[in-house]
């Protein structure tokens, strides 16, 4: 999807505010090179206008360039887009394997109804790992593609707006937009180095530019790259915590290679080409993972001894982007995206082994995908019936192919034919209409629907209608409500997935082996996203909002064996993924900013937000979705010194998360959950000179620090580390 719809959702008093917004996002591009200076103005003031209101706005959330410089993360932008209203780091399921992965979950919806893009553009990487029968993938998600000095802003989006975005979108979309081409030739540079102050965790180091600037009259270009590494913790940190015979170690490291560059040719000044090439690689630093009797095992040690690299994944992608103004017809948006992904990592043990026990020998395994994505968007301003319009007619193709051996777990048992490839694709289809009116100056409705098409599971109906009502020019109500949807995954619906258990990871009662099978039958999973919601700002640099979100979610497609019967052959059962019942996912966010000192707060400033989740979970077993806090508070001091000098105190406190209190084998699960927590850090930035910035600050003050206690479901709550007090420093040189 394109970046500029995310930016003019919610919280716009005027539609005429929306459609100018719009309009300007969308010709910016086009007449960043031939605009004169007072067109220029105009643009950029509108743009700042609509910006600045959404910022916290009900159901959207801005990060500047600004907060990330002010907040550098230390590798991964999930560090940061955190601190967003609704949003949480969470692992795929609530077993508590690979609970150091955690990744971006809005709302409560988990990791694999987030759809993260990049400059509008769908990023499907993680799904080159296979999901395992609980949920989990062992995989960092698919925030951590663009370094922290390539991005210009990213916008978050939660609630039924996020709807028409497709599947995989139900819980929110993510949007990582980068830095531009520019009419004059700039670069920059930036250093970071984090060091924590116990000896037992990784630090990290990176090194990013950015070079964009004019080729000739009509072509321009920005290149940007980077070089990062996040050293491993130690492989006994967790040592000695709980009572846990097998504690896991800690997280491990990353390694990161990334370059990108994007070419721009203005054809005339109502039309635009951009070609973009980029390539990145990540490497997973090897930590030990799993302990028996206090010792890794002699595999575990060697890797962890050499640095090795479990799993290596290359990403590579090309594109062509078109943007047009047509005049009264309204502007145009057409992307191609060509992304190729392979992973080589190091075979897991099979028949139920646990995370990070690899074979003995070491045998590796390749996972390629391809993913293929056509998108073209026409917006049109119209006035009909003497109301303004913004009319949004989108058109989309994707198609994604996989060939994984290592979904085969083991063999196929005995009658069951299979190429032994993993290989599998998909089709899908999209064409959507979504209309922003104005019914008058208070009331902007708007009514959207989505209709995808994919070859394996028919048809299905997104209809979204949003409305925000302006009481007066402090006070405005937003709501929503939609129905969103989610495809089963390339592995769950792939009849080549074979996944196998002993009797250990069998249901209670029943022997092994038992047979997992990908299920080509399955119905997608859907929900209804509800929302409304208040928002306040006097104009004096005061502003609130509260939202109450509500989705009824159901046919979540799962593994649970012991809420299947499987099939009996005899010297084996067969399981398949399975649609299972309802779900619910209630709560609510709000935030809070109070000036304290200056003109509207601009030198002394506090920003709060507050997500609280009243239910996550399964409505027929009763078990969480995702081990998430039941409240997460983020608040920002903000000082801003002089020109030059600001500092920031920031405090996040987590509420208690509660764990699985039944295991995947039915059995009873007698764990603890993780209590409440907070963490506090002290930033500051300093501007030496025009070319020449530097920031350093300590993150988790407190140094209050989390284990790992198991690898498993049986770990409870306390399935991730928090690591403890850090230092970090960043400098920043440009022309």
């Amino acid at each position: 999807m394109p970046y500029a719809p995310l930016r003019h959702r919610f919280r716009r008093p005027l539609i005429s505010v929306a459609a100018a917004a719009t309009a300007s996002l969308l010709a910016q591009p086009l007449v960043a090179q031939t605009a004169n200076a007072e067109e220029d103005s105009i643009l950029q003031e509108v743009t700042i206008t609509a910006e600045d209101q959404l910022r916290q706005a009900v159901g959207v959330s801005t990060i500047t360039a600004q907060d990330i410089e002010n907040r550098p993360p230390a590798n991964d932008l999930s560090e940061l887009i955190r601190t967003m209203p609704g949003v949480n780091l969470t692992g795929a399921s609530s077993t508590g394997a690979f609970g150091n992965q955690r990744q971006i979950d809005i709302r409560g919806m988990g990791p694999e109804n987030t759809l993260i893009l990049i400059d509008g553009k769908p990023v499907q990487s993680r799904s080159s790992s296979m999901m395992r029968r609980t949920g989990e993938r062992n995989t960092r998600g698919d925030s951590n593609w663009v370094p922290a000095s390539a991005v210009e802003r990213i916008e978050v989006l939660r609630g039924p707006a996020a709807a028409r975005y497709g599947s995989g979108a139900a819980g929110g979309v993510v949007n990582i937009v980068t830095k531009k081409p520019t009419d004059q030739l700039t670069g920059e540079a930036t250093v970071y180095y984090r060091t924590p102050q116990e000896g037992n965790e990784g630090d990290s180091k990176r090194l990013g530019f950015n070079l964009a600037g004019p080729l000739a009259e009509n072509l321009s270009f920005r290149l940007y790259g980077n070089v990062a590494k996040t050293d491993r913790d130690e492989p006994g940190i967790n040592l000695g915590v709980g009572e846990q015979a097998s504690p896991a170690a800690g997280r491990e490291g990353v390694r990161n290679r990334d370059i990108d560059g994007l070419l721009r040719w203005d054809l005339t000044p109502d039309q635009v080409l951009e070609f973009e090439a980029g390539l990145s690689r990540q490497g997973s630093i090897y930590t030990g993972e799993r302990f028996i009797q206090g010792a890794l095992n002699p595999i575990q040690q060697q890797l962890t001894d050499s640095g090795a690299e479990t799993n290596r994944t290359l990403r590579r992608t090309a594109s062509v982007t078109h943007r047009g103004n047509w005049g009264d017809l309204g502007n145009s948006r057409v992307i191609f995206q060509y992304e190729d992904t392979n992973r080589r990592y190091i075979n897991e043990g099979a028949a139920g082994s646990s995370e990070g026990a690899f074979t003995d020998p070491i045998t590796w395994n390749n996972s390629e995908l391809k993913n293929y994505y056509l998108n073209g968007e026409m917006y049109t301003p119209l006035n009909l019936g003497g109301m303004s319009h913004v009319l949004t007619t989108g058109v989309e193709y994707r198609k994604e192919k996989i060939k994984d051996p290592g979904s085969q777990n083991a063999n196929p048992p005995a009658g069951f034919e299979s190429s032994g490839t993993g290989k599998a694709s998909a089709d899908t289809w999209a064409v959507y209409l979504e209309d922003n009116i104005a019914l008058s100056e208070a009331l902007v409705l708007t009514p959207g629907v989505r209709l995808d098409h994919h070859d394996n599971f028919g048809s299905n109906w997104s209809p979204s209608l949003n409305a925000t009502y302006q009481l007066n020019d402090q006070w405005s109500i937003n709501g929503g409500v939609a129905r969103a949807f989610k495809a089963p995954n390339i592995y769950q619906s792939n009849p080549e997935y074979w996944y196998t258990t002993m009797g250990n990871g069998c249901p209670i009662g029943i022997s092994g082996p038992c047979y997992i099978q990908g299920n080509p039958d399955l119905k997608p999973e859907t929900s209804i996203n509800k929302e409304i919601g208040v928002a306040w700002n006097n104009h004096q640099g005061w502003d609130a909002s509260l939202a109450f979100f509500d989705n009824d979610y159901k046919n979540k497609i799962v593994a649970d064996m012991p809420n299947a019967a499987p099939d009996d052959y005899g010297t084996f059962r067969r399981f398949q993924w399975f649609n299972a019942g309802k779900a619910k996912v209630r709560g609510l966010e709000g935030s809070l900013n109070i000036p304290l000192l200056g003109n509207h707060g601009d030198t002394l400033k506090l920003f709060n937000n507050l997500t609280v989740m009243d239910q996550n979970k399964n409505k027929e077993t009763g078990q969480p979705l995702s081990i998430i806090p039941k409240y997460t508070l983020n608040s920002t001091l903000d000082w801003r010194i002089n020109d030059k000098f600001n500092t920031e105190l920031t405090a996040t406190v987590y509420g208690k998360q509660k764990p699985r209190t039944l295991g995947s084998r039915g059995q009873e699960l007698t764990t603890e959950g993780r209590g409440s927590y907070a963490l506090f850090g002290l930033r500051a930035n300093y501007t030496i000179n025009k070319n020449l910035r530097a920031g350093f600050g300590v993150e988790n003050l407190g140094n209050k620090r989390l284990y790992r206690t198991a690898n498993s479901e049986s770990a409870g709550a306390a399935s991730y580390n928090e690591p403890g007090r850090a230092y970090y420093f960043t400098l920043t040189g440009s022309f």
